[in-house]
């Protein structure tokens, strides 16, 4: 049975709790992917997307600096705030699975198909911990899959979104969360060397982060004693090729989805400066606790820049977009990439190590060849996706 309510906004509740009552007294029945959803449920429910990947967010800063300094605890606090939000993300999919509404068949999938991965992850992480001990890399099978999980969640999310709600100011914020939490998630194994070069630099002080216990566990899985190999090997295993190539070419391909989907003046620049914002904000909440910090990737605000000027410059000429993007993003990120590296180094004048990531500059013309190339195949590619997308299916307000 059809019930009526009025747009007028006293009508439909303000709390989270109400509004969950109301949705679940006017929805929760069986339907196919694609019912129609009342704009009011379908911004509550992608609110709750992004309270979820909020919970997410946090949990994942703190569990990277915890592990620099603690040797790995399943029930650390950090795991709990996470896994907060991946409950609440069980649930969002559920109903989604369930009612059929703010999502189409294709949406859903992603949706479903992510949180598969990631729940599939978390375990064999633990059993990988259990069984080999410390993981000494962000960048491991285990840990991969949880950030490919959590990517194709949120591409699903994006689809969803991009679908079913209508066009506006709401649209464009919730956009913008969405795609500063992608970029997140996708640059976050990078965190490995932003926090190890610190913590690299603590040790030879002779003030370590880490407790001597995890730096003993370390040494003790490659054969050595807690020397400065020992410690390199913990902070910096990765290859200093990359640092750059993740952090500038993959980031940039990423802003340039976001500013093409948000399809806004300066939405990549938004995007990247509500991520180094955040960034910038848990790095004293980090230092005030006592906890490890990392370097922060000021440099990401130049890149978002760069991404936004080539649609700028380019206009509708989608090659020529992509060519100048290629040519914007290795000017502007390496630039600022090498600026931040030269003013760290300057601030920590006496330091034995680099207070930079470690950064192979040799990587500019692949960085440049690849960004144009993959951002002009990103033009046929989005007119695919599109094309398989079918219209959406709105409700006023005043039908629910």
């Amino acid at each position: 049975m059809t019930k009526a309510v009025a747009a007028d906004p006293d009508v439909v509740p303000r709390s989270p709790i109400a509004k969950t009552k109301l949705f679940f007294q006017l929805y929760w029945k069986r339907g196919a992917p694609g019912q129609p959803t009342a704009p009011w449920a379908l911004n509550f429910a992608y609110g709750m997307w992004l309270t979820a990947f909020l919970f997410k967010l946090i949990g994942s800063s703190w569990d990277m600096s915890w592990h620099f300094q603690w040797l790995r605890d399943d029930l650390a606090p950090p795991h709990l705030i996470n896994t907060v939000g991946t409950v609440i993300i069980m649930v969002l999919v559920s109903i989604h699975s369930y009612t059929g509404l703010g999502c189409d068949k294709r949406s859903l999938r992603l949706m479903q198909t992510g949180t598969v991965v990631f729940l599939i992850a978390a375990p064999l992480d633990v059993i990988n911990h259990r069984i080999n001990g410390l993981d000494l890399t962000a960048w491991s099978p285990s840990h991969m899959m949880l950030y490919i999980g959590t990517g194709i969640m949120l591409l699903g999310v994006i689809d969803g979104w991009l679908k079913f709600s209508t066009p506006g100011r709401t649209r464009a914020l919730v956009l913008t969360g969405l795609w500063a939490f992608f970029l997140e998630n996708t640059f976050f194994p990078n965190g490995q060397q932003e926090y190890g070069v610190l913590g690299l630099l603590s040790w030879e002080r002779g003030t370590p982060e880490a407790e001597h216990e995890l730096l003993s566990f370390a040494a003790e899985q490659i054969g050595r004693p807690v020397d400065r190999v020992a410690v390199l090997n913990f902070t910096l295993p990765i290859a200093e090729w990359v640092y750059p190539v993740w952090g500038i070419g993959v980031m940039a391909l990423i802003l340039a989805l976001a500013r093409h989907t948000i399809g806004k003046a300066w939405a990549a620049t938004v995007v990247a400066t509500l991520y180094v914002g955040y960034r910038g904000v848990i790095w004293p909440l980090l230092l005030a606790a006592e906890f490890p910090t990392s370097t922060v990737p000021f440099y990401l605000l130049f890149v978002g820049l760069a991404v936004d000027l080539a649609f700028r410059i380019g206009r509708s000429h989608a090659l020529l977009t992509a060519g100048v993007g290629g040519l914007l993003v290795t000017a502007f990120g390496y630039g600022a990439l090498w600026t931040q590296a030269q003013f760290s180094d300057w601030l920590l004048p006496d330091a034995h190590t680099a207070s930079a990531p470690p950064i192979a500059y040799w990587t500019v013309p692949v960085v440049l060849a690849g960004v144009a190339l993959l951002w002009a195949a990103g033009g046929p590619l989005a007119r695919w996706w599109n094309s398989r997308r079918p219209q959406p299916h709105h409700l006023p307000d005043a039908v629910v």
